[in-house]
C-alpha cells in the first residue's frame, strides 16, 4: 500500500512539473511567436577558447573532408627503422567539378604548408583550387617537414637557408639582389627583412633539406600516382625536378604538368649575377640529373649530342643548351601538356626559357610564359606567397581548363 501511495504521488508531481515546463517553454510575446528561440551568441564571441586575433584562420566552406597519410617508405638499418616515406595532406571539395586531382610538389626548404597560407595571413593557392573543385594532394618530401629524416648519412647532409640568403634571392632583392631584374620585384608583402613581421613569419616556415630528399620523393610520388590514378602535377622550383621524374616514371598517369620556375637549366650551371655559364656541369640528362626515357634510347648522358645557342632570346637571359638534330625524344612526355611560367622580378629569369626549349625539341608540348606578357608583373621566385598570388593561380587554372580534357 505504501508503494501504491508513493506511485500516485509521483505521477501527480511529474504531471505538475511537466505542465510547468511546457508553459515555461512557450515563446514570449517579445519574439512575436517565432518558432525558433533567439540565442545569445555574445558569450560565444567572447569565449576564451577561440583563437586570438594574432592567429589567422580561414573558412572551410568549400572543404567537404580532409585527411593525411604516408606513402612509400621501407625498413632500413639494423635495428630496422622506417625511412623514405612521404607525408600527404588530402583535401576534398564540397563539389568535385574537375576531372583530375592536383598533386603539389614544393620547392627546396619548403613543405606543403606553403600552398595553404601566405606569411601575411591570406589563404594560399590550395584554397583557390579547392573552390574551383579540385581534389588536392599536398606533400612534404621524405626527410623534410612531417616526413622522417634518418640521421647517420642515410638521407644525406642537412642544409638550411640563412636570413641573408632568403633576402638576397626572394624577399628583399631590390636592396640585396644581384641579378638583372631585381628592381622589378614589388609584390613581396612587407619589407622582406628581419624584424618585419611578414618576413619573421616566413622564415619560421623554412625547414632543413637533405641531399636524398627529392630522389626519395620521386619514388614515393610514383607510388602515390599508382594508388590514386591520373593527376595534374603543380610544381614549384625544386619540385619541378620531381615532377619531370614522375611524369617519366608514371607514363599515362600525368595529364598535365605545371612548372613554376623549375630547378636549374640543362647541361650547365649559370651565374645569375653574371648572366653566364660557370663551366660547372648540371642536369646532364636534360631537365634533370638522373636518367629519363629517350627514343632512341640513352644509356649515358654523353649520348645526348648538344650545342649552345649563339645568343639568348632576350637581354638578361642566357642562351640555351639544346640537342643536335635529330633530337632524341622524351617519349613519356609526348602527350602531356606542360605549362612553364617565369616572373619578371626573379633571378630564375636568367635561365627559365631553357628547359621549355629542351622539352619542346624533345617532342613535348610546353607553353612558356613570361608573366608580364599576360599582365602579371612584379613577382619574384616565391610568387605563390606574394600580394598578387591569386592572379597567378587563376592564370594557371584557366590554362588547365583550356588544355586538359
Amino acid at each position: 500500500m505504501t508503494l501504491k501511495t508513493l506511485d500516485s504521488c509521483s505521477l501527480v508531481i511529474t504531471g505538475i512539473f511537466a505542465s510547468f515546463l511546457l508553459v515555461a517553454c512557450q515563446p514570449s510575446e517579445e519574439v512575436g511567436g517565432s518558432d525558433m528561440p533567439v540565442s545569445d551568441t555574445s558569450s560565444m564571441d567572447a569565449s576564451v577558447a577561440m583563437p586570438s586575433e594574432a592567429i589567422t584562420t580561414f573558412t572551410t566552406e568549400h572543404l567537404a573532408s580532409k585527411s593525411s597519410f604516408y606513402i612509400g617508405g621501407e625498413y632500413v638499418g639494423d635495428p630496422p627503422v622506417m625511412g623514405g616515406q612521404m607525408y600527404v595532406d588530402v583535401w576534398e571539395p564540397n563539389n568535385i567539378t574537375q576531372p583530375y586531382p592536383i598533386v603539389l610538389f614544393h620547392g627546396n626548404g619548403q613543405t606543403g604548408v606553403g600552398w595553404q597560407q601566405t606569411p601575411d595571413g591570406r589563404p594560399g593557392w590550395a584554397y583557390y583550387l579547392l573552390e574551383q573543385g579540385y581534389v588536392l594532394y599536398m606533400v612534404d618530401y621524405p626527410a623534410r617537414g612531417r616526413s622522417a629524416y634518418l640521421p647517420g648519412g642515410v638521407h644525406g647532409d642537412l642544409g638550411i637557408r640563412t636570413a641573408a640568403q632568403l633576402q638576397t634571392i626572394w624577399t628583399n632583392v631590390d636592396e640585396m639582389g644581384d641579378f638583372p631584374l631585381n628592381d622589378n620585384h614589388t609584390q613581396w608583402p612587407g619589407e622582406g627583412k628581419p624584424g618585419d613581421p611578414v618576413f619573421d613569419e616566413f622564415i619560421k616556415t623554412q625547414v632543413q633539406f637533405a641531399g636524398q630528399s627529392t630522389t626519395l620523393a620521386r619514388h614515393a610520388a610514383i607510388e602515390l600516382l599508382q594508388e590514386i590514378g591520373p593527376v595534374i602535377l603543380l610544381t614549384h622550383s625544386q619540385g619541378g625536378g620531381v615532377g619531370f621524374g614522375v611524369t617519366d616514371g608514371a607514363p599515362g598517369l600525368v595529364k598535365a604538368l605545371i612548372t613554376v620556375e623549375p630547378g636549374v637549366p640543362q647541361i650547365g650551371r649559370v651565374s645569375t649575377s653574371q648572366v653566364s655559364y660557370t663551366g660547372a656541369p648540371a642536369n646532364a640528362w636534360g631537365p634533370v640529373n638522373y636518367p629519363l626515357t629517350y627514343d632512341p634510347a640513352v644509356s649515358d648522358p654523353s649520348e645526348l649530342n648538344t650545342y649552345l645557342e649563339e645568343e639568348a632570346d632576350r637581354s638578361g637571359e642566357v642562351p640555351c643548351w639544346l640537342q643536335e638534330e635529330p633530337a632524341k625524344q622524351l617519349v613519356n612526355f609526348l602527350d602531356v601538356p606542360i605549362l612553364s611560367i617565369s616572373a619578371d622580378g626573379t633571378y630564375h629569369r636568367v635561365f627559365d626559357a631553357c628547359i621549355p626549349k629542351w622539352l619542346n625539341q624533345a617532342g613535348a608540348q610546353t607553353d612558356f610564359f613570361r608573366l608580364e606578357e599576360v599582365g602579371i608583373s612584379g613577382n619574384g621566385h616565391m610568387m605563390q606567397l606574394e600580394l598578387n598570388s591569386d592572379d597567378i593561380i587563376e592564370f594557371i587554372h584557366e590554362w588547365i581548363r583550356e588544355k586538359v580534357e
